[in-house]
């Protein structure tokens, strides 16, 4: 496949030949959280054929934004993970999801897809450092299938696949309802509330997790509402 180019001798022309095209900064979202089989990226991007992830894949590999590994035991299988270069995008992929909150999301479209683990990385563009400043505390969610966990250290975040081991909180909830929550439409205590959802663990470290991650207002980008010149 012939890579196209903006043919400019600009760093933002430049970056845009090598992740522009469609797909590929969905392709390092889900890389930002890990390495990834070949088959868990075509389930976490429906839409995306066998072939064209092949080449964009491909791409990456040559542009050395990507490279294989073998994933530990027990899995022990080929996969995909970032290099040194790709890694770096974290933060305009970060940027790029807190603007889109802000100005981009509305109402869940009829044809769209949800997955529950998107928010390994959207909990990193939600969260607010000042609120965990003096917090130390594992938390682990569980969202039908799928298990993630963010480690709280002090006004630092990691968020990782997979389950906690030793959570201080455990926050049991409906895939629906999650993602209710992430468009910022109910909130964890209202869901708790309804039995919509559970949560055991320490308590105090449970009330400080709603103050730890905050959703940007959604703004119209109509022009009408613009401010005046």
């Amino acid at each position: 496949m012939e890579q196209r180019t903006y043919n400019q001798y600009c760093a933002t022309a430049r970056t845009l030949d090598l992740v522009g095209e469609r797909w590929t900064l969905l392709l390092i979202r889900e890389l930002l959280t890990g390495p990834k089989r070949f088959g868990d990226l075509q389930h976490s991007l429906r839409g995306l054929g066998t072939g064209l992830l092949a080449a964009r894949m491909k791409h990456l590999e040559r542009e050395g934004l990507v490279h294989k590994v073998t994933l530990p035991p027990p899995a022990r299988t080929a996969a995909y993970a970032l290099t040194p270069a790709g890694e770096e995008l974290g933060p305009a992929v970060l940027a790029l999801a807190r603007w889109g909150l802000k100005w981009a999301m509305d109402e869940p479209r009829e044809q769209e897809t949800f997955h529950p683990g998107w928010a390994v990385l959207g909990l990193r563009a939600c969260f607010d450092a000042e609120a965990a400043t003096g917090l130390r505390a594992l938390y682990e969610f569980r969202v039908e299938e799928e298990i993630f966990h963010a480690r709280i250290d002090d006004g630092t975040i990691e968020t990782v696949h997979g389950p906690a081991q030793h959570p201080d909180v455990t926050i049991t909830i409906g895939g629906e309802v999650f993602r209710d929550l992430a468009a910022g439409r109910s909130t964890l205590a209202e869901a708790i509330n309804n039995g919509a959802a559970s949560a055991s663990g320490d308590q105090q470290a449970l009330r400080r997790l709603h103050r730890l991650f905050r959703l940007p207002r959604p703004q119209t980008r109509s022009a009408a509402q613009a401010p005046a010149s």
